[in-house]
This record gives C-alpha cells, sequence and structure tokens, in this order.
C-alpha cells in the first residue's frame, strides 16, 4: 500500500494545492495545503516520521488533491475544507460557539444596545467580540446601570409619557426616560458615553463628566452637578470591575502555543499596552509541527471570532505568514499585520501568552499526569516497546589519566530515585577514554545484575548515555557482550551544553526541542547525571590530595577543600606564595601552609 501511495505521490504536479487523505471507508482524516503538493505528500510516504504522523500514515489508503492557482488560493481551500470535513488528524479548535458582539444603531433617534452575533457593514456600529452572550449581556447591563440607561421593551419617542415608570425608576437604575422632560440629546450622551468606555476611552469620559460637573456647581445646579458626581463613581467603578469589556476591534492581540502534557493555545488581547482579554483552547497533540499548527489555529479562531486586530503576534515562524495574513486582511476589509517578534516589548506579549498557555496546563493537570504524559510522548518517539517507567543514565568524568569515574543516575516515573544511584571508578586506564570507560561502567552494572545482585535490579527501561551515537554504539555493544537487548539513545548536545537530541547507536537523531516537556526531562536527567560524575570525580581528586595537606599542622578539612577547590591540585598549592595563599584561607593558615612547603623543600635539597 505504501508503495502505491508513493508512486501516485511522485506523478503529483509541483504546483500549490490542497491534499486530502483518505482512510479504508474513504473519509477524510486529514487536509493539508503545499507549496509544491509532489514533495509534500510524498514526504509522508518515504522516510520517518513523528508518532503521530506516523499514525495518521499507517490509517491512509488513498489521497486526493486540489491545484490551486497559489499559495493564497491553497490557504482558503484548505480553511474551507477543514471546516467542511473536520478530520480527525487536523488540529481543531473545539469551541466554535461564536463570539457576540454589543451592537449601537446611532442611526435610531433613541440607540439601543443589543447583542449581535455578527458585525455586518449595515451602518450601526459594533463593539466587540467578547467571551460569550452571557458575558456580552452582563456587560450591556453594567452599561445601563451605570448611565441609568433604559433596559424594559419601550419604545421611545412613541412611549414617552404613556404608561407609569417601571420599578427600575424606582430603584434608581434608570432615568425614567419614559416619562416627559428628558430629551433626545441627553439620551443619545449618554449612550456616546456608554461607546466610549466600549472603546476604552472611561478616562476622556470622566474628565468630560468631571468638567460638566464643576461648570454645574459653579453655576449652583447643585442637583445637576450631584446627579454626575453620582455617574462618575458609577463610570469609575465601571472601569475598574469591567476593565476586559474596553475594546472594539483591539489593537494588538498576542498568541501562545505551548506543548505540555497536553497542548494550549492562548491568545491574549491588548490594548494601549494592558491586557483587556483572554481566550484559551486546550487541544490534543496535534499532527503539525508548531508553525503549521499556530497557522491553522489563527486561521480557525478569528474566522469563529468574527474580527481581526490590527495586529497579530505570533510566537513561531509560519511558512505561510505572507497568505495567512492576506486570509486575515481580506476577512476583515482592512489591513492586519502578523509579526514574530524577537525582542522588546511586542517580544514581552507574547512571552507572556505562552506563559498564559503553560499555566493553564499547570493548573489543568496534576504533576503525575503531566510526567505520564511526558514519559508517554517520549515512548512514542523513539518507539519503545515498553512504557519508560525506569530510565538509568550514565555519564564519563576525568581530569587527565586521574580519577576516571562514571555515574549513573536512576529516574522512575519521571523522578529521580537517588537511593539507586550508582558510581563506578573506572580502573586500568593510563589515559581518559571516555569509550572504554563507558563500556567498562556499562559491563559492570549489567554484570551485577546478572551475578544477582539486588542493588542492581530491576534492568531499566531505557538507557541514556552522555555523548553521541559513538557513546550509545558502545554502550550496546557492551549490553550485547552479556547477552542482554536493551533500548540506548545518546543525548546530543548543543552549542550550550543542552541536550537537543536523541540519538540511536547507528545515528538517526529523534529531536525533541519541539515538545518541551520531553526537552526539560531529558535535560534534567542529562544535568544530574553529569552532576553526580563530577561530584564524585571532585571527591576523589580531594581525597587523594587531602592526603598530603593532612600532614599540615593546624589544617582542616574545610581549608583542605577550599585550597583544593581554589588552586586545583598540590603542585599549585605549592608553588603557590604566601600572599596568594592568604586570599583563599585565613592568614594564619596560608603561612602553616607556605611554610610546610618550604620546610619540605629544604628537606629535598639535603637529602
Amino acid at each position: 500500500m505504501l508503495d502505491t501511495l508513493l508512486e501516485k505521490a511522485n506523478n503529483l504536479p509541483l504546483l500549490p494545492g490542497v491534499y486530502i487523505m483518505l482512510d479504508e471507508k474513504s473519509e477524510v482524516i486529514y487536509v493539508g495545503k503545499a507549496k509544491r503538493l509532489k514533495n509534500r505528500v510524498v514526504s509522508y510516504f518515504r522516510g520517518e516520521h513523528t508518532p503521530k504522523v506516523a499514525a495518521m500514515v499507517d490509517k491512509v489508503r488513498d489521497f486526493n488533491v486540489i491545484v490551486a492557482s497559489s499559495e493564497f488560493e491553497a490557504l482558503v481551500l484548505e480553511n474551507s475544507l477543514i471546516k467542511r470535513h473536520k478530520p480527525h488528524y487536523n488540529i481543531l479548535l473545539k469551541d466554535d460557539k461564536g463570539y457576540p458582539f454589543i451592537r449601537v444603531d446611532r442611526q435610531s433617534a433613541y440607540p439601543q444596545m443589543t447583542v449581535s452575533r455578527t458585525a455586518p457593514k449595515d451602518g450601526a456600529s459594533y463593539y466587540g467580540p467578547f467571551g460569550g452572550r452571557y458575558r456580552t449581556r452582563e456587560i450591556i447591563d453594567v452599561l445601563r446601570g451605570a448611565l441609568l440607561l433604559p433596559d424594559c421593551t419601550r419604545k421611545f419617542p412613541r412611549d414617552i409619557g404613556r404608561e407609569r415608570p417601571c420599578l427600575k425608576y424606582q430603584m434608581g437604575s434608570c432615568a425614567g426616560w419614559c416619562l416627559e422632560g428628558h430629551s433626545e440629546e441627553d439620551y443619545r450622551t449618554r449612550v456616546e458615553q456608554a461607546a466610549l468606555i466600549l472603546e476604552g476611552k472611561s478616562e476622556e469620559l470622566l474628565s468630560q463628566l468631571r468638567e460638566k460637573m464643576e461648570q454645574a456647581a459653579e453655576e449652583l445646579r447643585f442637583e445637576q452637578a450631584a446627579a454626575l458626581r453620582d455617574r462618575i463613581r458609577a463610570v469609575e467603578a465601571l472601569s475598574q470591575k469591567q476593565r476586559v469589556i474596553s475594546t472594539a476591534f483591539s489593537d494588538t492581540d498576542a498568541v501562545g502555543f505551548i506543548r505540555g502534557a497536553k497542548s494550549c493555545f492562548t491568545v491574549l488581547h491588548f490594548r494601549g499596552g494592558d491586557m483587556i482579554g483572554k481566550d484559551t483552547e486546550m487541544l490534543d497533540e496535534p499532527v503539525e509541527d508548531d508553525g503549521e499548527a499556530v497557522s491553522n489555529l489563527v486561521r480557525q479562531y478569528y474566522a469563529t471570532r468574527g474580527a481581526v486586530p490590527r495586529h497579530v503576534l505570533l510566537p513561531v515562524e509560519c511558512d505561510d505568514l505572507e497568505e495567512l495574513e492576506t486570509f486575515l486582511s481580506e476577512s476583515t476589509g482592512r489591513k492586519t499585520s502578523l509579526e514574530v517578534p524577537k525582542r522588546g516589548e511586542r517580544l514581552r506579549l507574547v512571552e507572556s501568552a505562552a506563559l498564559n498557555a503553560r499555566e493553564e496546563i499547570l493548573r489543568r493537570t496534576t504533576q503525575a499526569e503531566r510526567r505520564s504524559k511526558t514519559l508517554e510522548w517520549l515512548q512514542k518517539a523513539l518507539d519503545l516497546e515498553v512504557f519508560p517507567r525506569r530510565i538509568e543514565a550514565f555519564d564519563i568524568s576525568n581530569l587527565g589519566s586521574f580519577g576516571i569515574v562514571a555515574a549513573m543516575t536512576v529516574h522512575v516515573d519521571g523522578r529521580p530515585l537517588k537511593r539507586d544511584y550508582r558510581k563506578f571508578r573506572i580502573r586500568g586506564l593510563e589515559q581518559p577514554d571516555d569509550y572504554a570507560s563507558m563500556y567498562q561502567a556499562l559491563t559492570r552494572r549489567l554484570t551485577h545484575y546478572l551475578e544477582g545482585d539486588e542493588k542492581f535490579a530491576p534492568l531499566p527501561d531505557l538507557l541514556l548515555i552522555d555523548g553521541g551515537a559513538e557513546h550509545a554504539a558502545t554502550a550496546r555493544r557492551a549490553a550485547e557482550d552479556l547477552g542482554l537487548s536493551l533500548p540506548i539513545f545518546g543525548m546530543v548536545k548543543d552549542e550550550r551544553h543542552r541536550t537537543r537530541a536523541l540519538v540511536t547507536p547507528e545515528g538517526r537523531e529523534i529531536g525533541i526541542v519541539g515538545n518541551q516537556a520531553v526537552f526539560a526531562l531529558v535535560g534534567n536527567i542529562q544535568e544530574e547525571t553529569h552532576r553526580s560524575a563530577v561530584e564524585y570525580q571532585r571527591s576523589l581528586r580531594a581525597e587523594t590530595y587531602g592526603s598530603t595537606l593532612e600532614k599540615i599542622p593546624g589544617v582542616g578539612k574545610k581549608r583542605r577543600e577550599e585550597l583544593i577547590g581554589y588552586f586545583k591540585s598540590v603542585k599549585a598549592i605549592r608553588e603557590a606564595g604566601e600572599e596568594e595563599l592568604a586570599a583563599v584561607v585565613p592568614k594564619n593558615t596560608a603561612h602553616a601552609v607556605w611554610t610546610y612547603f618550604r620546610s619540605e623543600g629544604e628537606e629535598q635539597e639535603q637529602l
């Protein structure tokens, strides 16, 4: 089947378009776009993949393609097909209920604030979108209460003076617009004041109200001044309590996307540098890499939301950034810019979005769940037959030919089990040899197990070796020479000495940087193993060097450790001047050490 699909894919054109993966029932399981259909589709049926992609490819029995005239057309078509088919292996937003707007029809003599699912170009003003109909109605109720606007079904000016005012007037939450004596101008003024709050201009409104209150007080219109004072207090309280409603079309949205025990997509809405709202979506592990996932999520999110800000800040580069920008701009009829910030305030906003996404994952999962999910992902990425509950790691440390040691650390269920740590002093090597040292350490560890030593049981579900493919191959050879078969991988470091990938003994690298949870786990194991090896090597060195320094009267263990830690060798201590020694230890100790080595030298000369 794979050969048949590969042959079909090789006949595709090198043109932009959309490919549609089908299962044995001819149901759509994945939709993707490509700049060059042939190259992209062929890649699915050749080589190795991440566990999620491999699972999808295993179910593919056929595929269709639609050639597009441009990359942008392919993007639009992909978006349409994903909405239509909702494929299982595409990353999908679960919440498609939409985000309502507040509609104000200024063409009416007495404009009302109502809830609208969309924001059509019908001459009315739309504010939002907001996070659900209930929240939107609550915002309208708060605005009406603060500005004493009506919430009844009476029509103005038709019903002015026809009936007695309702209970809201008696309670002081409505100015009684159904009574004679109110002007249309006053009503429209208050509606405009509500609009200012929705636009995030509360301070501008408060400034206007304070000016009118002071003028009324100067003209001895104290009742009107008191009414304005009450309205100022209501608006101030509203601004503090409902700060998140002060958005029309947000200036900037910052997107965060984190893969953890679950994946989380977060959008923070900013206006004038202040965060005014947040939307979060928890997701299953997507097939796409982070760039593709963010691109698809952004398209779905703003299509559902019905409004796009002027600026959207993304956490990662997307191959279709230009097409995505055009897509969002055309959906609203005005320019929307997309950016992946590298520094400054905009980067801080994206980092804030990522922090919110990470915290949401932590909030919705327990530590045990996160560790279990991380190990599950590690099992899939490494194609392990057994869940890696027990992980052992080895590292070598040496200082020249002296004190060559190996350290073994143990992590069970993602947590260090220090009582099972083991240390090995490498024997019989005249010069440093990491491969020979690793072979000896692994051989001794596994031999202890085969001989029934309970301190070395059980065997690990996964063995990690500090180093590259050659180190991993050496460890595998040690196991095979004893008749054992273990899953063994090397931990490859980047230029900053962080584990960036795992590597098989054959040299195939498995990247882990894309999954933060796995990256953190493997990085912590590598650091802990390196620390254990270095500490053991230092303790042996201090023990050996300390035997010489023990002969010096008045120099205790603490001073010996200080001297060895600073000078690194007895030779360097012997050659140091008294002032150099005094910079590390107290003067009386420095004098004793300096005197001892001077007298030792004199004795050697006499001999």
